[in-house]
């Protein structure tokens, strides 16, 4: 079973909406300039609502450790997701301090960004392939851009991975078909507008998902264990 995550959620209401449709990772985002970002005080609630029915997700941007350490504290995350800059050697680092699944993002706009993902993916426990962002984006992801899919066809990092960028309802079962990923992300392609989920997106994106990955084998017992998703 492909493992869907809607990411990028802020209110009780569209949090309910993606456990209700049977979301198996929800995403949280801690960076500033994101019409998606959430205080420790909003996330800590969110995340006590999916704690036992999701695997959440915190979703940073080249933070240090006292920040991540606030992070932690606040709402157990199940994954840290690193969506910024961070090396591989500090992927490792954080991987340590905190005794948590890492899931490193990865930008990809052409062939040669997938050596990038093979270093990435000797150290974290995840890889998310994500389309580049435009020249001087304010934001590293969330943009509601896609990529050549063809250039990840057949791809063996040996680890999971999840395909977001410019997904949608309309769009995510050709994404599951082409490339059987462990998990599709989205975020943008279930909005309104910047930073406002639409419920029924949300609904329209899961039964997408799970018509086309329901059979696929990617979303391994392992798999799904390790990112903390009630099986």
């Amino acid at each position: 079973m492909t493992t869907v995550k809607i990411c990028g959620l802020s209110t009780a209401d569209t949090m309910a909406a993606a456990l209700d449709a049977g979301a198996d990772l929800i995403g949280l985002v801690f960076f500033p300039k994101s019409p998606r970002f959430v205080s420790l005080e909003t996330a800590r609630g969110l995340a006590a609502q999916a704690h036992g029915r999701a695997g959440v997700v915190a979703l940073t941007v080249d933070l240090d450790d006292a920040a991540l350490a606030a992070i932690v504290d606040a709402i157990s995350p199940d994954i840290l997701q690193l969506h910024g800059s961070e090396t591989p050697e500090r992927v490792a680092e954080i991987q340590r301090r905190f005794g948590r699944p890492v899931m490193k993002a990865v930008a990809v706009a052409e062939a040669g960004d997938l050596a990038r993902a093979r270093n990435y993916a000797a150290v974290a426990d995840h890889i998310l392939l994500d389309a580049k962002p435009p020249r001087g984006a304010v934001l590293p992801g969330g943009n509601g851009l896609p990529f050549d899919h063809r250039l990840v066809v057949g791809l063996d990092l040996g680890r999971s991975f999840m395909v977001s960028g410019g997904l949608g309802p309309e769009t995510v079962a050709e994404a599951i078909r082409l490339l059987h990923p462990w998990g599709v992300d989205v975020s943008s392609g279930v909005e309104g507008a910047p930073g406002e989920k639409d419920p029924a997106r949300i609904r329209a994106f899961v039964a997408a998902a799970r018509a086309a990955g329901g059979q696929n084998g990617a979303g391994t017992s392992e798999a799904r264990v390790s990112a903390g998703i009630p099986l």
